[in-house]
């Protein structure tokens, strides 16, 4: 895809091998690991912390003993000369896998050139998982060194022991991701836990800062750097943190048994919390949040039935195609870590804070009419169901971590008898009464269907033979084996509500066109509208799998609607939405494929990325700017085509 067809303004071209500097939008600097690494650093000072980019450089000679040499950024204070004797703080930045303790380029170097420099305040070192930062004190006459939980914020002072609200920063680009692999990987090297033990441990902690930041007047979630390097101290640490899981437990009694504990050594737990604590979760930007933690939970919580995770593009695809809003019962039957709950989730959360915006209310009214309507749409309208436990438990997290609505989570085969499905879950009396259904079943012949149960309540659960005279499939009495993703058409279309529920789902390719499948094709245009049908790149689910898929929206019709049909002999003539996703914005890799231009040089333009969600509030969103590469991905574009289709057919 080209820049014009994209519409982009006058494009930069950046050679190859090469990445455009995000601090003066100009200089092109090698593409290599340090690089990316340095970058990312760079966002987060102006995203997350708050400097100016005319305040920063990058490679800026210093005087080194008898050399001079370059550090990677250097900060200075607003409206003075960039010079050595003015830098305020060093950033040293490694390629990954380069150990802090390293001779030459580990944390030792960064000291070396912060003591260079005589008005230095703070440093931090990094090399994208590892993250540690220094200030100087006067001890003695001398300028010492000590660890501190982070950098200063820009137009603040440092601060070596209990941070504030006011000083916690929204994550933005990956820093979050990092921070998540950091503290998992951590846990799993020194408390000897295998990765998914690991992750659960993180996971408590997670909850830990969230309760903190919701409900506490002042941090509880801190560990100085006194309770890091002293068993006393990490002791007072986990004390504390100890209290917030307690509260934890008694606020979220459906994700924690009473009689769990964090099961992590002092000395453990004091590292994992300085590396979250000057984190704000609750303002991060959610798409920030969700790369984050699905990423870490796919690592960890894949299974074997056919589970893979529906990438955020394609979520955002289908959300934009269904267009919920907050009065329609939302479910994903098969919802794995919530991509598409959270997309609906936060889809509607955003039309509700834009629609009183737009009413003219004062800005605390504004507020409690946000927070009543998002209140009563997410105890009501959003429900999930997972056959694996740990899935819902894991989606319960990302969803109080997203604005919250976990209470509509449930543990229960989607595709079994309603009646055996526990009181609370029945209770919803699902069955005839959702109006929008996003998801994507598991799908695949090596997870067959063959309980006799759970087949015989699906007319595609029986056999099924074609009769050429006719040009008709026949359905037998007899029950045969199914994949899940048969079974699953036939159980959304029983969730809707005829006549008006509509569901969007990722379906394999043969169902769509596979002769030995007509079947299931025959059936759908018998009791559905088919309204969209988008067919998916192959590397949409790369490094997953490779097999192709498409989006299948439709429309459940009403008794009457089949009826008639078969009374006159013949469907009814509409039209249907179809397009190509022919740019996926990844390679079967999984790396990021960005758009070139005609001599296959990679296009830069001026991106805005949102670094607070505040759906929640009276908050408005904080937007960046910054020259960024362009993502070759025209999912966005097919949802703006198909409303623009779509409100055409009205």
């Amino acid at each position: 895809m080209t820049a014009q067809q994209l519409n982009l303004p006058v494009p930069v071209i950046v050679a190859p091998g090469k990445v455009l500097d995000f601090i003066d939008g100009k200089t092109q600097r090698p593409d290599t690991p340090e690089e990316y690494v340095r970058q990312e650093i760079a966002k987060s000072l102006v995203r997350e912390y708050g400097y100016a980019k005319g305040d920063i450089e990058v490679e800026f000679p210093i005087k080194f003993g008898s050399r001079r040499v370059r550090v990677d950024i250097a900060i200075f204070p607003p409206r003075v000369e960039h010079t050595q004797a003015n830098v305020m703080l060093i950033v040293e930045c490694k390629k990954p896998g380069t150990s802090p303790r390293a001779k030459s380029d580990g944390v030792d170097q960064l000291l070396s050139y912060m003591a260079a420099c005589p008005n230095v305040e703070a440093g931090m070192w990094t090399n994208g998982m590892d993250l540690v930062t220094f200030r100087f004190v006067a001890s003695n006459g001398q300028r010492v060194s000590e660890e501190i939980p982070d950098i200063p914020h820009a137009g603040e002072t440092v601060e070596a022991d209990r941070p504030e609200f006011h000083q916690l920063r929204a994550a933005a680009s990956d820093s979050l991701l990092f921070a998540f692999k950091r503290t998992h990987d951590y846990i799993s090297g020194n408390q000897g836990l295998q990765k998914p033990e690991a992750f659960w441990e993180l996971l408590k902690l997670i909850f830990c800062k969230i309760h903190d930041e919701r409900n506490s007047k002042r941090p509880e979630f801190y560990a100085t750097p006194a309770e890091r390097t002293t068993m006393t101290g990490a002791l007072k640490c986990n004390k504390r943190i100890s209290a917030l899981f307690d509260a934890v437990k008694a606020t979220y009694p459906a994700i924690f048994k009473p009689g769990e504990e964090i099961e992590l050594t002092p000395t453990v737990l004091a590292y994992i919390v300085t590396q979250l604590q000057m984190f704000s979760l609750l303002d991060s930007d959610v798409d920030v949040k969700g790369k984050a933690y699905e990423e870490i939970v796919g690592d960890n919580l894949r299974g074997n039935r056919g589970e893979f995770f529906t990438p955020r593009n394609v979520c955002n695809m289908m959300v934009e195609m269904v267009d919920p809003g907050e009065a329609e019962l939302i479910l994903d039957p098969a919802c794995g870590t919530g991509g598409f709950l959270i997309t609906a989730m936060n889809h509607v959360i955003r039309r509700i804070k834009e629609d009183v915006i737009r009413s003219g209310r004062s800005e605390g009214m504004q507020a409690t009419a946000i927070r009543e309507r998002n209140g009563q749409f997410l105890s009501k309208n959003l429900v999930g169901i997972d056959f694996n436990p740990n899935l819902v438990r894991a989606t319960k997290m990302n969803m109080v971590m997203n604005n919250d609505g976990s209470g509509g989570l449930y543990q229960a085969n989607s595709l079994a008898n309603p009646s055996t499905w526990d009181d609370d879950l029945r209770e919803r009396q699902l069955i005839g009464n959702v109006d929008v259904i996003v998801t994507n079943p598991p799908f695949g012949s090596k997870i067959p269907i063959d309980d006799p149960s759970i087949l015989t309540q699906f007319e595609l659960g029986h056999s099924w033979t074609y009769d050429e005279d006719s040009d008709v499939w026949i359905m037998r009495d007899e029950l045969t084996s199914r994949p899940p993703e048969i079974l699953f058409i036939e159980r959304c279309f029983n969730f809707l509500k005829p006549g008006t529920g509509v569901a969007a789902m990722v379906l394999p390719d043969g169902i769509l066109g596979s002769p030995g499948l007509g079947y299931v094709r025959q059936w759908l245009l018998k009791n559905t509208t088919i309204i969209a049908s988008v067919d998916l790149h192959q590397d949409t689910f790369q490094p997953g799998t490779s097999v192709q898929t498409s989006v299948l929206i439709f429309k459940r019709k009403t008794a009457e609607q089949i009826r008639n049909e078969e009374a006159a002999g013949r469907l009814k003539d509409y039209e249907v939405f179809m397009a190509i996703c022919d740019h996926i914005g990844h390679d079967k890799r999984g790396n990021t494929i960005y758009v070139r231009d005609d001599n296959g040089f990679e296009i830069i333009a001026e991106t805005a990325d949102a670094i607070t969600s505040a759906l929640d509030s009276e908050k408005t969103a904080h937007a960046h700017t910054a020259q960024e590469r362009v993502v070759d991905d025209n999912t966005s574009e097919i949802a703006e085509a198909f409303r623009a289709w779509q409100s055409q057919q009205s």
